[in-house]
């Protein structure tokens, strides 16, 4: 990986994720200019000011001219209408690639104006804090981290191995994964712990036995279990949208175990409640 080198890396959506990737590769001193792209002008100035972008724009299409890799960091929902406008304006042998939690729903939103001398390239690096915006990026956030690509059969050998570099750079351990795959094990491991944690907070919130928010109250325990459930709405509704099939799947599945454990709690069973808690932490530690 002696010879990588970026000239020109476009940033879309200079928040956690783009950001990191930019600082990341600015440390390991492989990019050349760091061009961030987006409409909050405030969030681009900050991006500027911390040394995460060399430039800035607002405009998409003067912002991807001449990059040589375009990494699009936006809402999901999103990347397919951006991806759109950006298209026309980029070199011929650019990499376009995405920082998406979806794989499946992206690349069908793509692909199809995908140009010819374009490539196209999925990825997602699996990290991330409930942070947002460019204040919370730094350079180490991928490392020891895994970032699963999800090449499709037009995703050029050449360009794939160029973003497997690019992430090994910044720390990551990268697998290529089937897409279908990526979709159902991110619903596990992801989506389903996001959505378990914004309910979680959602109905102890809503808790009325008192005349009070007994949130209040909430200690060590409950804040790092419900931490996730300050991260960006906007992300996470897109999330639970485009990926909708795999995410049902494993709230039913998340439903059954949550029913088992509850009969046993109603029925005082301590025989299968300790059961059901040995194979959880069993399950927990093998993990560490």
């Amino acid at each position: 990986m002696n010879d990588f080198y970026i000239d020109k890396l476009a940033v879309v959506g200079v928040g956690l994720i783009g950001g990191s990737l930019a600082l990341g590769l600015k440390a390991a001193g492989v990019v050349g200019q760091v061009v961030g792209i987006g409409r909050g002008l405030s969030n681009l100035e900050k991006a500027l000011e911390l040394g995460v972008v060399d430039a800035f724009t607002q405009d998409l299409a003067k912002g991807v001219a001449d990059a040589d890799v375009v990494f699009l960091a936006t809402p999901v929902q999103s990347l397919g209408s951006v991806s759109q406008q950006a298209m026309p304006h980029l070199k011929p042998g650019a990499i376009l690639t995405d920082g998406g939690s979806v794989k499946q729903a992206v690349i069908d939103a793509i692909e199809p104006s995908l140009r010819d001398d374009v490539h196209f390239v999925p990825g997602h690096p699996i990290a991330g804090t409930e942070n947002s915006g460019a204040d919370a990026a730094f350079a180490t956030l991928y490392q020891q981290r895994r970032c699963i690509l999800t090449p499709t059969e037009r995703t050029a050998e050449v360009a794939l191995e160029k973003i497997r570099q690019m992430w090994q750079i910044v720390g990551s351990q990268v697998e290529i994964m089937a897409v279908e795959k990526h979709d159902r094990v991110l619903a596990a491991i992801s989506h389903l712990p996001h959505m378990v944690a914004y309910a979680l907070v959602n109905a102890v919130g809503a808790y009325d036995r008192y005349d009070e928010n007994i949130l209040a109250y909430s200690a060590g325990g409950f804040r790092d279990f419900t931490r996730i459930a300050s991260s960006d709405p906007t992300m996470w509704r897109d999330i639970a949208l485009t990926n909708r099939a795999a995410l049902v799947e494993m709230m039913e599945q998340f439903e059954n175990f949550f029913a088992e454990l509850k009969e046993d709690v109603a029925s005082g069973s301590d025989e299968r409640l300790f059961e059901f808690f040995r194979r959880s932490k069993q399950s927990r530690d093998e993990i560490i």
